[in-house]
């Protein structure tokens, strides 16, 4: 609405597809949400992060447990783990709860854990679920955290804004605006989207919809 003189065609694919149609030069930029391959970049692919992903895990208030692995993490999704005893809390049984299938969070927390088509739980709301039944764990995006629920710490992490930015807690992902070459060697049009998603603007967007705004 800004920029009338401007069209941005979107198609939407796979991250893979995305980078190759940078790769092959039939997209000036592709979107991806992971981090590029060595291959990628070897290929002169440019990894432009614009935001990152963080996803909380959430138990009910009353938990005791405070901290969990990422071993402990997967064995729970994937049906190895059934009673908090078994991950330093009380004994009681684990009700897993999960979102729905074509989640966006989901497909990213199955993708970090490596567990794809094998997660063994119910899906629901969530942070509702959390807040009300007793042994529940859940996994939900950073911005939607709340008192009702209380987040748990991975590998001694807590899921802040400022651990994600580090690198310390492990379930978050970046996402990418990948380029040919880097942003300064694109055309024009190509470096004001860029430095329209790096300002200010841009960054009320990405954290308007649940998403980490990086410093640039």
């Amino acid at each position: 609405e800004k920029h009338p003189g401007v069209t941005v065609t979107a198609e939407f694919v796979g991250s893979g597809a995305g980078v190759e149609a940078v790769s092959n030069g039939t997209a000036d930029i592709g979107n991806s949400s992971r981090n590029l391959k060595d291959e990628e970049k070897a290929d002169g692919v440019a990894e432009n992060i614009v935001a990152i992903d963080g996803i909380a895990v959430v138990v009910d208030a009353a938990n005791t447990v405070e901290d969990l692995t990422k071993q402990q993490l997967s064995d729970i999704y994937e049906g190895k783990i059934t009673n908090w005893k078994d991950a330093g809390g009380n004994d009681a049984p684990i009700v897993v709860v999960g979102r729905e299938s074509g989640s966006g969070t989901r497909s990213a927390f199955e993708e970090l854990l490596e567990l794809e088509d094998v997660c063994k739980y119910s899906t629901g709301a969530v942070m509702a679920k959390e807040a009300s039944t007793p042994g529940a764990i859940g996994y939900v995006s950073l911005d939607v955290l709340d008192d009702t629920v209380k987040a748990v710490k991975l590998e001694g992490a807590e899921p802040t804004e400022e651990n994600i930015k580090a690198g310390s807690y492990f379930l978050s992902r970046p996402f990418v605006m990948a380029t040919k070459g880097e942003i300064s060697e694109q055309n024009d049009l190509v470096k004001a989207l860029f430095d329209y998603i790096y300002s200010e603007e841009g960054a009320e967007i990405v954290k308007s919809v649940g998403l980490i705004a990086v410093d640039k």
